[in-house]
């Protein structure tokens, strides 16, 4: 009886432990995912609703690809190759514009980065951004090929991320018929992990049109949870935004934002 119970006992701590694994392994990968630049290999899939577009309150709804993927240059410098492929379906963005659906501009960065942080525990990679005209459509897209820097600045201490991403994007060739392009991207963070994989994340995704001199700030909250499937970790989250200032043909008022990232740890 005695045995029985023992081995009972004993079998309760072993799933105890391997779940308690479980979840300090889906803990420390929502914190990687934190990391805009964690040598591991990410694709989110990020889907976006905003609306108040233009005379006619026109809507948009896009599905951005981002495949996050590390390469090892050597024992100490990393390359990471960050892509933001928009899938995009709108109506009536620009007045009675009709509907649009396809492919966006593409956003490709790379950014050369310390395998270690830093003594202080500073993160950091810099390195190019290049805009591919990809867009399907006229309203969809610039039509013009672009490139600049782009720089990411973060720290990670117990359960908090803090930092930034920025990047400038120069026009240098392209259509003659459309404006050129000269735009800052600014996007600090905040996020915060707890112990059983929930990830609470403040950002602003902001955007200074050189040419046309106006700001673009969206708001971000988002929450996220790593789960496990059949061992493929995801990530899934929802949260809104607040347009706190746009172009006056711009978004306006609350969006939502839906997010799924599936994850490939080394």
């Amino acid at each position: 009886m005695r045995y029985a119970r023992l081995k009972y006992a004993t079998a309760l701590f072993a799933i105890f432990a391997t779940t308690a694994q479980a979840q300090d392994s889906n803990a420390d990968l929502a914190k990687k995912l934190s990391n805009p630049i964690a040598s591991m290999i990410s694709v989110p899939f990020q889907f976006n609703y905003d609306r108040g577009y233009g005379p006619d309150d026109g809507n948009k709804s896009t599905l951005n690809i981002q495949p996050v993927i590390p390469f090892s240059l050597n024992a100490d410098w990393n390359v990471i190759s960050r892509t933001i492929l928009p899938v995009t379906s709108q109506n009536d963005i620009a007045g009675p514009s009709g509907s649009q659906f396809g492919l966006g501009d593409t956003l490709q960065s790379f950014f050369f980065s310390p395998v270690k942080p830093t003594e202080s525990g500073i993160i950091w990679g810099v390195g190019p951004a290049f805009l591919i005209p990809t867009a399907t459509d006229d309203l969809l897209g610039g039509e013009k090929w672009g490139a600049g820097p782009t720089v990411v600045v973060l720290k990670q201490e117990g359960e908090w991320t803090y930092g930034a991403l920025a990047n400038h994007i120069w026009s240098f060739a392209g259509s003659d018929e459309r404006n050129d392009i000269s735009s800052t991207f600014l996007q600090p963070f905040l996020s915060y992990t707890t112990p059983d994989a929930w990830t609470f994340t403040l950002n602003t995704e902001s955007t200074y049109d050189w040419k046309a001199d106006e700001w673009t700030v969206p708001i971000n909250f988002n929450i996220s949870k790593l789960i496990t499937i059949d061992k493929q970790p995801i990530s899934l989250g929802a949260g809104v935004r607040y347009w706190a200032q746009a172009p006056d043909n711009g978004p306006e008022g609350l969006g939502v934002r839906l997010t799924m990232t599936f994850l490939f740890p080394k």
